[in-house]
C-alpha cells in the first residue's frame, strides 16, 4: 500500500476509534437512544469510507499488476468476493 493511501486510512480509522470510544461514553452515560444511533450510524458509514478507499487503492494496484501479468482468474476472483461481501 502507498503511503499517502496508507496515511489517509490510518487518519480515518482513528476518527473511527475516536467515534467508538464516544458510543461507549454516551451508552455509559445513558445517552438518548436515537442520539446513541445517529452516531453508530456515522461509525458505519466511516468504516463503509474506509473499505471503499482500501477497495479503490486494491484495484490500481494489486489487480491491476495481476490483470497485467497473466493473472486475470485470481484478479476476477477477488473483485467477485469483494462484491459478496459488500452486499451483503
Amino acid at each position: 500500500m502507498r503511503g499517502a493511501s496508507k496515511k489517509k486510512l490510518m487518519r480515518r480509522l482513528k476518527i473511527i476509534e475516536g467515534q467508538v470510544r464516544g458510543l461507549a461514553a454516551m451508552i455509559d452515560k445513558d445517552t438518548y437512544c436515537i442520539d446513541v444511533i445517529a452516531q453508530t450510524s456515522a461509525v458505519k458509514q466511516g468504516l463503509s469510507n474506509v473499505e471503499d478507499l482500501l477497495l479503490e487503492t486494491h484495484l490500481n494496484s494489486c489487480v491491476h499488476r495481476q490483470m497485467t501479468s497473466g493473472q486475470t482468474a485470481k484478479a476476477v476472483g477477488e473483485v467477485l468476493k469483494v462484491y459478496k461481501l459488500k452486499r451483503k
